[in-house]
């Protein structure tokens, strides 16, 4: 482009030399000065087309390894998706590709059916039919770290039948979300949209930070968070250990994880461990235990914990918290808004609208 561009200006200095031909010196001069500024300009700009160039070709490119650090070779066009774990469903919903996932697990089914199509294959996210999503003929199949806990790969004979498979691990941070949804953005083709859920996520959780820093040290709560309630049968508490991204929430809204010093991931705690962390506050993401609050505020043996005595036990929801997306943000607020309701009274979910488009009311 450069040299056309040149061999122009070029021919454009020829033309005017034989044109002017004995003139005065004076037209020759103003002649050369206008040519020189033109070719200098015509550079210009062809660099500046390059470069815009250059940057769409990048935007554009697809990655060449999955978020497990496997190399893939994605397909220039997905118009045929197998999502096979609820957060990347939302996050693919979210991302405007509702129309284009054909099968999906059968818990994001259960949650997002509003949004998808009624006659798409629902799949165990644990033991998946290999066979019929390879016979599906999808142009990509994204699989989560999930599905391989046991240690197999149950997506392997897809692998060899040729299936783009892109696995996102389990992910342990925030940023690891956040990375996540470029990836996903990038492999679509919706990286507009993704960096923008991207950007709706940090000025969130910098609003958050910046509302955290101006809580007084003495006012810092003490928090545990448990996934299961514990019973007779299962005495166990599973709560959040340091290297999971709900501890990371925990610490931005100003307050302490009171297992935030465990190594392990879900560490299990024992009631009389947990008692003994004496928590100001108790966050619940179980969802299977009927009245689950007043079960906990009632529970023999906790009579004397902080959030027991003080009524201060809320219930998270369950998904929302759990499914490492763009929407642990809204879980973020929820928190936060019951631990601290008049440091974040009028902080706004930026998620809401999606949230209540797709649980509408009953």
């Amino acid at each position: 482009m450069k040299k056309k561009i040149l061999s122009l200006v070029m021919a454009v200095a020829m033309m005017s030399t034989l044109a002017v031909g004995c003139g005065n010196s004076a037209s020759t001069q103003q002649s050369s000065e206008t040519v020189t500024e033109e070719s200098s300009v015509s550079v210009s700009e062809a660099s500046n087309n390059q470069a815009e160039s250059n940057e769409t070709e990048e935007a554009l490119a697809k990655p060449t390894t999955d978020r497990s650090g496997n190399e893939v070779t994605i397909p220039d066009e997905v118009n045929s998706i197998v999502s096979m774990a609820p957060s990347t469903t939302q996050i693919l919903i979210d991302l405007g590709l509702a129309d284009k996932i054909v099968a999906c697990d059968t818990y994001s089914y259960a949650s997002y059916s509003d949004s998808l199509k009624s006659d798409i294959a629902q799949f165990d996210m644990m033991t998946p039919d290999q066979e019929q999503i390879i016979a599906l003929g999808a142009d990509v199949v994204f699989t989560t770290g999930m599905s391989a806990s046991h240690g197999e790969d149950v997506f392997a004979s897809v692998k060899e039948a040729g299936v783009c498979v892109l696995d996102i691990p389990s992910s342990a941070s925030l940023n690891d979300i956040k990375e996540d949804i470029k990836f996903i953005g990038a492999a679509t083709a919706t990286s507009d949209i993704a960096d923008k859920l991207v950007a709706d996520m940090e000025s969130s959780i910098e609003e958050i930070s910046k509302i955290a820093a101006t809580i007084p040290e003495e006012e810092k709560k003490t928090v545990l968070f448990e996934l299961f309630t514990p019973s007779a049968d299962s005495p166990t508490i599973y709560t959040c250990g340091s290297n999971t991204y709900i501890n990371e929430m925990i610490s931005l809204i100003g307050a302490v994880n009171v297992a935030g010093q465990e190594e392990s991931q879900w560490p299990a705690l024992t009631e009389e461990a947990a008692v003994a962390m004496d928590p100001q506050v108790i966050l619940t993401a179980d969802m299977y235990t009927d009245d689950v609050i007043n079960v906990l505020l009632s529970m023999s043996g906790w009579e004397n914990v902080s959030a027991i005595k003080e009524a201060r036990v809320y219930q998270i929801d369950n998904d929302t918290v759990n499914r490492p997306n763009h929407h642990v943000v809204s879980a973020m607020i929820e928190m936060a808004k019951y631990i601290y309701p008049d440091y974040y009274e009028t902080v706004v979910d930026p998620f809401e609208s999606e949230v209540n488009e797709e649980k509408p009311a009953a």
